[in-house]
């Protein structure tokens, strides 16, 4: 059985690209931090875990998910095995994705942005906010499933 199962935030915005043939597959790769359970001295409290998905799940992290968010994942571990151009081996283990959820409400996930932020980052959204406080009602991505969205328009 080869089944992972793990949660954490993106390191860094999903990377999207498409396959190049007569039907373009898109592809998503990111990278997750997850974090240990224990922590010995010296030793980094995190891992950084490689990700990838395909098709509809590529398009969906791609579009819903940056650098930041918490995400929950199922999937499965891929070792992938080369050999370059120079004739040296290379080998390197992902997570092929084939769930994934949110974690975190948007406003939860705003408010963790704004705190890693530098302060003059965070001056400046303070400034943005006092200009339009408005704008994050405005921009809201989150509306209930049940205020007449059909299931066409669902990114999964």
């Amino acid at each position: 059985m080869n089944k992972v199962i793990m949660s954490g935030r993106l390191t860094r915005d999903p990377e999207m690209r498409y396959s190049q043939g007569a039907e373009p597959l898109a592809i998503t790769r990111f990278s997750v931090a997850v974090g240990r359970r224990f922590k010995k001295d010296g030793e980094p409290d995190a891992d950084f875990i490689n990700c990838v998905c395909f098709g509809k799940n590529a398009e969906f992290i791609s579009k819903y998910f940056n650098k930041g968010k918490m995400i929950g994942i199922v999937g499965s571990l891929r070792n992938n095995n080369w050999t370059d151009n120079n004739g040296q081996k290379h080998y390197s283990m992902e997570v092929l994705v084939e769930e994934a959820e949110f974690l975190e409400s948007k406003a939860a996930s705003e408010s963790y942005q704004q705190n890693s932020m530098p302060q003059n980052n965070m001056q400046s959204e303070y400034n943005a906010m006092q200009q339009n406080p408005h704008n994050m009602q405005q921009n809201e991505e989150f509306y209930s499933i049940e205020t007449g969205v059909d299931d066409d328009n669902l990114p999964f």
